[in-house]
């Protein structure tokens, strides 16, 4: 069985959220993401669609018992975004596909779980 999970957040709502409740950023991020995102020129974008990667992982798996800290999104050496999982969920890691993009405004991510 094939299941989906898609999201779509404005930009600017995450900046503003990072910028006004700090407790977000390290609850819903994990330190390489952090790390990541914040040496980049356009941070904002990177956090947003690394918060809405999340979501779709989160709705693909179906799982209300997994939290935004138990899902990493990082790029391999080529760029491709992939998912790491937190130990109690990492035997899912390999059957999920993720695909991010974004504009000036929006941030958007598409992800794939197989099931078998």
């Amino acid at each position: 069985m094939i299941l989906a999970g898609v999201d779509i957040i404005e930009i600017g709502r995450i900046k503003k959220t990072i910028l006004t409740n700090k407790r977000f950023l390290k609850k819903v991020y994990t330190p390489p993401e952090i790390a990541y995102c914040g040496s980049k020129k356009n941070k904002w974008q990177h956090f947003a669609v690394r918060f809405a990667a999340k979501e779709a992982v989160w709705k693909a798996l179906g799982k209300k018992n997994i939290w935004h800290r138990d899902i990493t999104v990082k790029n391999t050496s080529d760029g491709k975004p992939e998912i790491v999982l937190s130990k109690k969920y990492k035997n899912l890691e390999k059957k999920i596909s993720l695909s991010l993009s974004h504009t000036d405004n929006y941030a958007v991510a598409f992800a794939v779980f197989e099931k078998r």
